[in-house]
């Protein structure tokens, strides 16, 4: 080529190059690219073997491509070259404008090392510019950014000669090309990559949604999403049928509420309280009908990546009838199992908690109602500037500093060092000598009167049915919030708070008078009376000192009167 002349030289050689790389863009993925570029060399720039070795991520070059002899192509194909190696190739022998030929006097020092070759022994050149058969010319391959992307290796020009001027340019400019072509094949096939993995994470995002979907749709318990934050936070978003099927309601009603909204309202503490993350909480749901259902809540919040927590997933669970089995077992510890009364112990109970250990009799001045209510004593806490405590809160309390009878004023329940001015409404027993108005809690300790005679000659039976009966009258007997209690045996205690001392005796007259009327038992009608002593609750006393005090004088009362009127039966 180089022979003829050289207008015709350089116009060949374009339409050989203008050819060769219109075809590198027809290829579609990186191996046909790599192909297409050692089939354009040897089809179209003139030489016989042709080769590209692609740098891999390790930094390495394999042999990604080989064209012009299968032999070749089989034995190195695939093959690898360390880094160093093609490194030192690349800044040996004579740099042409950007290729590098290694002549073979010069290549002989690598053919130890571990770059894949192929070559075939020949005589000495015969003249200057003779292709040698251990000859090496190279075309490293860079992308935009100046990054090695691999080398294309020639051997054998046709002519049997080294490429002059514009064989090497075009060489050159089929590297420059092939180079964007490898980068091009190269981004199609890291998207074509992507969009598969896209695809597949689609799929399993697909598949993970319609999974949640049947999950939550088909849970046997209630489930609800509602939105976190915000306006509306707290609201329904979504809940499955069985939460709608528990609460009695379609779920397009239910996404005009919050769990707020149908909280029962002595739950309302304990639903605000619920922490978002991992919250659990017992409460009570309204249903329709307008009864209350009791559930266990528990949260967790379903996040999105890019803004943060946003839905908060509720799973309900219906504990009716756990909560009902834990409220007869407490029902049953609490009260009588034959009566159905509150028993001993919480009688007691009840007692105590209207109690405080500081006695009634100690009654705060005014000096020290206006000290406490500024909280201005040294055993306070210290002195409170302005009335203003140390946290900011205001110190003002303002209750009359003067005391009335039977409203002391002092500690809360079970503190007997409490401040005088908190919410504890002290328990005073009123004179029964002088009606002065002073109302107190009273304690009426009933002992009934010929019932031993009763179950000694009808036996237990009947005697279980006096007392279920007498415990019925007691109870008709007294106020809404009073409380009767059975003790044991025949033995009844009757708290009943805001009653002046006439008050507890006529209410005393009246349960007396309500229990003695005959009872029916199986046909026979029996009777019994009944012994009333009147004791008062105060603070500084103990339950079982009030109660004792009220059973001393029921045994007093009972003494009083003659056998004939306490005989019953």
């Amino acid at each position: 080529m180089e022979t003829e002349s050289e207008p015709y030289v350089r116009l060949a050689t374009l339409r050989q190059l203008h050819r060769v790389v219109a075809e590198l863009n027809t290829a579609r993925s990186l191996a046909d690219t790599l192909q297409t570029v050692v089939d354009g060399i040897v089809v179209g720039l003139g030489y016989e073997l042709a080769c590209v070795n692609l740098v891999r991520p390790d930094g390495d070059l394999v042999v990604a491509a080989f064209a012009g002899d299968p032999a070749a192509e089989a034995l190195i194909t695939g093959r690898v070259g360390s880094r160093p190696a093609w490194e030192r190739r690349l800044t040996m022998g004579e740099n042409w404008d950007g290729l590098r030929f290694i002549p073979h006097t010069e290549g002989w020092v690598l053919m130890e090392d571990d770059v894949p070759q192929w070559h075939t022994d020949g005589p000495d050149p015969r003249f200057e510019d003779e292709w040698h058969p251990e000859d090496r010319l190279y075309a490293p391959m860079y992308a935009s950014g100046g990054e090695l992307l691999g080398v294309i290796s020639v051997d054998r020009p046709r002519n049997g000669r080294r490429p002059g001027a514009w064989g090497r340019e075009a060489l050159q400019m089929y590297a420059f090309q092939a180079a964007i072509a490898i980068s091009n094949a190269r981004l199609r096939a890291n998207m074509q990559r992507a969009l598969v993995r896209l695809e597949r994470e689609q799929q399993a995002l697909r598949a993970s949604e319609e999974s949640f979907r049947q999950a939550f749709e088909y849970a046997p318990s209630g489930m609800a999403i509602a939105e976190m934050g915000g306006d509306q936070h707290g609201r329904l978003l979504r809940t499955n049928d069985a939460l709608c099927r528990l609460l009695g309601r379609p779920a397009s009603v239910l996404r005009r509420y919050s769990f707020s909204d149908l909280v029962h309202p002595e739950d309302i503490g304990t639903l605000l309280r619920t922490s978002a993350e991992g919250g659990r909480a017992e409460l009570r749901l309204g249903r329709r009908d307008g009864t209350y259902v009791w559930v266990s809540l528990r949260n967790s919040v379903v996040a999105d990546a890019a803004d943060g927590p946003r839905f908060l997933l509720t799973h309900v669970e219906d504990i009716e009838e756990r909560k009902r089995h834990e409220l007869q077992l407490a029902h049953r510890a609490s009260h009588d199992s034959l009566t159905g009364l509150p028993n001993s112990a919480e009688l007691r109970s009840r007692l105590g908690a209207r109690l405080c250990r500081r006695p009634q009799s100690v009654r705060a001045t005014a000096v020290e109602a206006l000290d406490a209510a500024y909280e201005g004593r040294p055993e306070a806490g210290g002195a409170v500037e302005h009335g203003f405590r140390p946290d900011g809160s205001h110190g003002f309390a303002v209750p009359d500093p003067f005391e009335f009878p039977g409203a002391a004023v002092g500690g809360t329940p079970g503190a007997g060092d409490a401040g005088p001015f908190d919410h504890h409404v002290h328990a005073v027993a009123p004179d029964p000598e002088v009606d002065d108005g002073t109302k107190g809690l009273a304690v009426l300790f009933c002992d009934l009167d010929g019932f031993k005679s009763i179950n000694d000659r009808f036996g237990h039976h009947t005697g279980d049915a006096v007392l279920i009966e007498v415990a019925r009258r007691l109870t008709t007997g007294v106020r809404d919030g009073d409380t009767v209690a059975r003790l044991g045996g025949d033995e009844f205690v009757v708290l009943a708070d805001g009653l002046g001392a006439a008050d507890a005796a006529d209410l005393a007259v009246r349960l007396r008078n309500a229990i003695i009327p005959p009872i029916r038992v199986d046909g026979r009608a029996v009777r019994v009376g009944a012994s009333f002593g009147i004791g008062w609750a105060g603070c500084g006393m103990s339950a079982d000192e009030v109660l004792r005090s009220a059973d001393q004088r029921m045994y007093i009362e009972k003494r009083s009167r003659s056998k004939a009127h306490r005989r019953a039966g």
